[in-house]
C-alpha cells in the first residue's frame, strides 16, 4: 500500500459519522450531490475525491483543508504533516481555498444550531420541503441540502435562510450578515449592486478567511474575541492538575450536631477518575488527594503555591466536596473559603504562574436552595426541601487579578446534584465536553457554555429540580488545551 493510501486509511478510521457527513457537505462543489449521498464510508469518499482529481499522490491539500474546516487538527498533524497555523496562513492566499465561503458559512451555522432550533427550522420549512426529508434523524446539513435542491438556498439566494434565522435566533442572522460584509464591504455592494452571499472571487474569499469567521480562531463569539491570541500551551507537562477529592465525612459527623450532619459523597470517585483520564489526555500531571481536612486542604494548596511552575503553562485545581456559598468543607466539617484557595495563586503570591491561566473547577453546593423543591442527595451534605428563587447573584470567590477561571457547579445559594453511581451532573458533563471539544481546538469558554447548556437541561424527578453552573473568569486570551 502506498504512503498516501496509508494516510487516508488512518484518517478514515478516526472519522465519525457526523464528521464524514460534514466533509461530504463541504465537498459539494467538487463531487456531485447524488454520488455523495450514496457514500457511507470514509474510504469511498476519498476515492470519489480521487476520481475528481481533488486528491492526488503528491497533493493532499484539499483533504488538509477539509480537516482544518471541521477542526480535526489532531488528524491534520498526526497523518498529514500540517498544523493549524500552517493551514491558516495557506488558506489566506487568494485562490488556495477550495471550499467556497458560502459552503463553509452553512457548515458553521449547522455547528451553532441547537436541537430545538433545528426542530424550528423543520417546522417552518414544512410546506417547502417534503415531509419524508424532515424526519427526526434529519440534520441541519441535510436541511440545507434539501433547501438547495428546492432552489430556495444558494450562494446568491440567502433571503429565505435569513428570514428563518431572524425568526429562530437573531445571532444566526448576524453571522450571515457578518459573512456578507466580510466578502463585500457595504459601499462595494451598493456600488456594484451585488447581492450579499455570492462568492466574490479569490480576493474576497481570502479576505473572509482572515475575518472574524475564520476557522483559525475556533470557539469565539465576536470580532474582537476572534482576534485574541491564545495562551501558550506547549509545555510537557502542561502543568499540574490537582484533584481534591473528599468522600468520607465521618470526622465531620462526629463533631457536627445532628441537623447539620454531612453525608459521605458516594459517586465522587467516578468524578475523580473521569477528571484524571481527561487531564492526563490533555498532558497535565494529575495529583489526587483524598479525604482532606480543612487544614490539609490549606497545606496542599500551600505546597502548590510554593512550587516553581516556570516550566509549565497552566495550573488546574478540581475540588470535589460538600460546600455552601463561597465555601467548601474539609472532611472534618470545617470551612475553607474558595477565595482563600484561588488568591493563593495570584501573581504576588505565586510568581511562577504570573501571566499564566489558573483554572479552578468546584463541584460543591453553594447553598441549600433549589430551583423547585427537592428532597434528594445533594452536595450541600443535607436533606432540604426549601424553595428559594431569589438567590443573590454575587460572586467574590475569584481574584480581581487577570488570568483566572473559576467554574462552579451551581449558582450561589443553590444545590448541585450527584448520582451515587454515575458521579455529578457538572463534572461528568465537563469531562465529556473536554474529551469531545479539545481535539477540535475549541476554547474553554465555548466548552463551558456547552456544559451550561447540557446541565441546565437535566431534570431531577419527581419535582423537576434544576441546576445551573456558573463560570467566572478574568482571562485575557483564549484558553485552548491542544491534544497533539
Amino acid at each position: 500500500m502506498d504512503v498516501p493510501r496509508q494516510r487516508l486509511l488512518a484518517v478514515g478510521e478516526e472519522l465519525g459519522e457526523a464528521e464524514l457527513a460534514a466533509l461530504k457537505f463541504l465537498s459539494l462543489e467538487h463531487v456531485p450531490m447524488k454520488k455523495l449521498e450514496a457514500i457511507q464510508r470514509a474510504q469511498d469518499f476519498f476515492e470519489a475525491l480521487r476520481e475528481k482529481g481533488m486528491i492526488e499522490a503528491g497533493n493532499l491539500s484539499f483533504l488538509k483543508e477539509l480537516l482544518y474546516r471541521i477542526s480535526r487538527i489532531d488528524l491534520l498533524v498526526a497523518h498529514l504533516g500540517s498544523s493549524r497555523e500552517e493551514m491558516a496562513r495557506e488558506l489566506q492566499i487568494p485562490g488556495r481555498a477550495k471550499v467556497p465561503a458560502y459552503r463553509y458559512l452553512l457548515f458553521q451555522l449547522s455547528e451553532d444550531i441547537t436541537k430545538d432550533e433545528l426542530s424550528s427550522f423543520k417546522f417552518l420549512l414544512g410546506k417547502e420541503l417534503p415531509k419524508c426529508k424532515l424526519t427526526p434523524k434529519t440534520t441541519m446539513l441535510d436541511v440545507f441540502m434539501e433547501m438547495e435542491k428546492k432552489g430556495i438556498l444558494g450562494e446568491d439566494n440567502l433571503s429565505v435562510l435569513k428570514r428563518l434565522c431572524a425568526e429562530i435566533n437573531i445571532s444566526l442572522l448576524k453571522r450571515i450578515e457578518e459573512y456578507e460584509l466580510n466578502l463585500f464591504g457595504e459601499e462595494e455592494m451598493l456600488i456594484t449592486g451585488k447581492q450579499r452571499g455570492s462568492t466574490g472571487g479569490p480576493e474576497a474569499h481570502a479576505r473572509w478567511l482572515a475575518s472574524p469567521m475564520s476557522p483559525d480562531s475556533p470557539g469565539s463569539w465576536s470580532e474582537s474575541s476572534q482576534r485574541l491570541e491564545a495562551y501558550k500551551m506547549t509545555s510537557r507537562p502542561r502543568g499540574v492538575c490537582l484533584i481534591l477529592n473528599n468522600h468520607s465525612f465521618a470526622k465531620a459527623r462526629e463533631a457536627v450536631p445532628e441537623p447539620k450532619k454531612l453525608k459521605d459523597r458516594n459517586g465522587t470517585d467516578v468524578d475523580a477518575a473521569a477528571l484524571k483520564t481527561v487531564f492526563e489526555k490533555l498532558h497535565f500531571k494529575v495529583e489526587e488527594c483524598k479525604d482532606l481536612t480543612a487544614e490539609k486542604i490549606r497545606e496542599t494548596i500551600s505546597i502548590q503555591q510554593r512550587k516553581d511552575h516556570k516550566d509549565e503553562d497552566c495550573f488546574v485545581c478540581c475540588i470535589l466536596s460538600h460546600g455552601k456559598k463561597g465555601v467548601i468543607y474539609g472532611v472534618d466539617g470545617q470551612e475553607v473559603p474558595i477565595q482563600e484557595l484561588t488568591t493563593a495563586f495570584t501573581g504576588q503570591n505565586c510568581r511562577s504562574l504570573n501571566g499564566k491561566p489558573k483554572v479552578f473547577f468546584v463541584q460543591a453546593c453553594q447553598g441549600d436552595a433549589c430551583q423547585k423543591g427537592v428532597t434528594i442527595e445533594t452536595d450541600s451534605g443535607e436533606q432540604d426541601s426549601s424553595v428559594e428563587t431569589d438567590a443573590r447573584f454575587q460572586f467574590d470567590c475569584i481574584p480581581a487579578e487577570a488570568d483566572f477561571l473559576l467554574g462552579m457547579a451551581t449558582l450561589p445559594d443553590h444545590v448541585s446534584f450527584r448520582s451515587t453511581a454515575r458521579g455529578t451532573w457538572y463534572i461528568q458533563a465537563l469531562c465529556q465536553h473536554l474529551r469531545e471539544s479539545c481535539p477540535r481546538g475549541e476554547d474553554i469558554l465555548t466548552i463551558l457554555t456547552a456544559v451550561n447548556q447540557e446541565v441546565s437541561r437535566k431534570t431531577c424527578e419527581p419535582n423537576a429540580e434544576k441546576q445551573m453552573p456558573q463560570p467566572s473568569f478574568t482571562l485575557r486570551k483564549k484558553l485552548i488545551f491542544p491534544v497533539d
